[in-house]
Formats: C-alpha cells, structure tokens, sequence
C-alpha cells in the first residue's frame, strides 16, 4: 500500500494534480513502468483522467506478477471505483477479476489481452486495446511494398524475401498475432517469405541488438532482405546492429529494410534519417484515453461507453517516411 501511495504522489506532482472533482477513484497497474510504450499509454491516461476531474493513481508492477497482485489488493482495501490493469501475465488475469468480482468492482484490462473466457467470467470485466492482427498485417504489407518496388532488395535473386523476424514476450498475443499476419501478408502480396532466422527480443532494444549482432555474425548481411520486428524497440536494435557494420546508413547498397511497431519518437527519427523503413501506428494514446473513459463510464453508471460488448478496439495505422498511410 505503501508503495502505491509513494507513486501516486509522485505521479500528482509530475502531472499537476490528479483531480478529485467527483468521487470517482480508478486504481491502474501498469506492468513496467520503463517501457517506453506504457509511458506514453499512462501519460494519456493521466491527460484523460485530468479532464474528466477524477482520481487516478498508478503503480508501477515492476514486471512481476506477485507485485501486482498486492497493489490490487491495496487498492481494493483502499476503496477505489475501479481497476484498470496492464497485467504482468495475462494469463494470471483470471485472479485479478476474481479480486474484482468478489470486491463488485469493474475491471478494465489494457494492452496485455485476458482471453475470451477469462472476461466471461464477470460482468464488469472488459479489455481496451488494438487487434494484434491488424499490424502484423500492415508490417508485413510494409515490407512487401519496399521488397515488390525494389528489385534491389531480391539479394540472391531467388524471387524469394529471406527475413529476420524479432519477437517480443513468449505467448504474448501481440507477438503471437504479429508474427503470424505478417508473414500472411507476405504472402498475400505475392511475396514468398523465407524466414532464415528468429529469436524472442522481449520488447527490448538491448535484446533485439544482441540477437541482431549474433546473427549478423551467422548468416551475414548479404543474406539478410529484410528484419521485421515486432515492436519498435526491438526494430531499433536491430539497426544499431546493422549500423555497426555500416549498413543502413545512408549507402543504398548497404541497406536492409527493418518494420516494427508502435509508432514511438526513435523510432520515427530513425525512419526520418533513412535507417528503418516503417512501422505501425500502436496509438498508445487512443487506447491510454479509451480504457480512462471507459473506466469513469463503469465508475459513474455502470454502462460500458463506447464499448463492443467487452472490447473497445482503437486501430492501427501504417506510417513511412514522413507519412501516414
């Protein structure tokens, strides 16, 4: 509990003041704090609750589960109208909404999707989000456009793309679905896709570049025609990597075209300097605003706004240099 107060105070101060204008009080969790997705996700949150003159208090998970389920348990003891939750393991969500269930308290789960069953199982449980299919599918669309524009790209002129995949968290859906509708993509374009190599990166940059190096160092960038990745982060790792070994920047023959996901500030600097080629739009501040409205809706009157049943989707958007698509 304490814990949880320590950062909601910090969280008061950075942001001005969370409002209490109605006795609506939402307690979030938000699975690591350092993920630089989840800190524009729970800026947007703040921004949201801001307006609607509400109560918002955030914790940090710190990647661990048990934490978690402590800090929910505070903010029940502590009396708050609803959850909103980014889990640490989704599939340990059906824990949180039996907390919330017995407590007859909403529950909103973000980012991290409990399955269909779980969300059955209580009334006031529902998800805000983005189908993870939609931006496999528009990466992989990315790179088929570059590679069907480029003959360049065939390397070994085999007709064939031979690409490295990143992955982030095992058994996450977002990894699982973009991994999946990428390649689909691929093949729906026309392209044969030829995946030469994988590894799971875990979101993180660090990963990705370590894994990028060791197959540099296996393959070699002549047989390499394209690195999708499945967040940006791990696609930012990837070209640091390259960009040791001087590709990807800046000579046309030294390139290979790197996707990922989310849209985030470095990763659209690094598309402005011509070192990755695209990524998709995870609007974190859609979704960071749709799950506070959704919860303050739960909280208010007990409807659902805006929500499908128990989902509220916020789309994908392809983005290339200095565009939208």
């Amino acid at each position: 509990m304490r814990k949880v107060l320590i950062v909601a105070l910090m969280l008061m101060l950075a942001f001005g003041a969370c409002a209490h204008a109605d006795d609506v009080k939402i307690g979030a969790c938000i699975y690591r704090f350092s993920d630089a997705f989840m800190l524009r996700f729970r800026n947007a949150m703040a921004d949201e609750a801001a307006k609607a003159g509400v109560a918002l208090i955030i914790a940090d998970s710190q990647n661990d589960q048990t934490t978690q389920d402590a800090q929910v348990d505070d903010f029940i003891a502590s009396g708050v109208n609803v959850l909103v939750i980014n889990p640490v393991d989704r599939m340990a969500s059906q824990g949180i909404i039996d907390k919330a269930k017995a407590a007859g308290i909403p529950v909103v789960f973000i980012n991290r999707e409990p399955t269909e069953e779980m969300l059955a199982s209580y009334e006031k449980a529902y998800y805000v989000g983005a189908k993870p299919e939609e931006s496999g599918t528009e990466a992989g669309e990315l790179v088929a456009a570059y590679f069907k524009a480029h003959p360049e790209a065939d390397k070994n002129k085999d007709g064939k793309l031979q690409f490295i995949m990143l992955k982030g968290e095992n058994g996450h859906q977002d990894m699982i679905a973009r991994s999946k509708y990428s390649v689909e993509a691929l093949q729906a374009a026309g392209v044969e896709p030829v995946e030469i190599a994988s590894a799971i990166a875990n979101w993180d940059k660090l990963q990705a570049m370590t894994m990028m190096n060791a197959f540099l160092m296996s393959i070699g960038p002549e047989n390499i025609e394209a690195v999708i990745a499945n967040n940006d982060e791990m696609a930012l790792g990837a070209v640091e990597a390259l960009k040791a070994q001087d590709y990807n920047k800046g000579n046309a023959e030294m390139y290979i075209p790197v996707v990922g996901v989310d849209a985030n500030a470095s990763a659209l600097d690094a598309m402005d300097r011509g070192e990755m080629l695209g990524t998709v739009l995870n609007d974190a501040d859609g979704q960071g605003s749709a799950a506070v409205k959704l919860a303050v809706s739960l909280a208010k009157n007990g409807s659902a706004e805006g929500a499908d049943g128990k989902y509220i989707w916020i789309p994908y958007q392809k983005v290339t240099r200095g565009e939208k698509q």
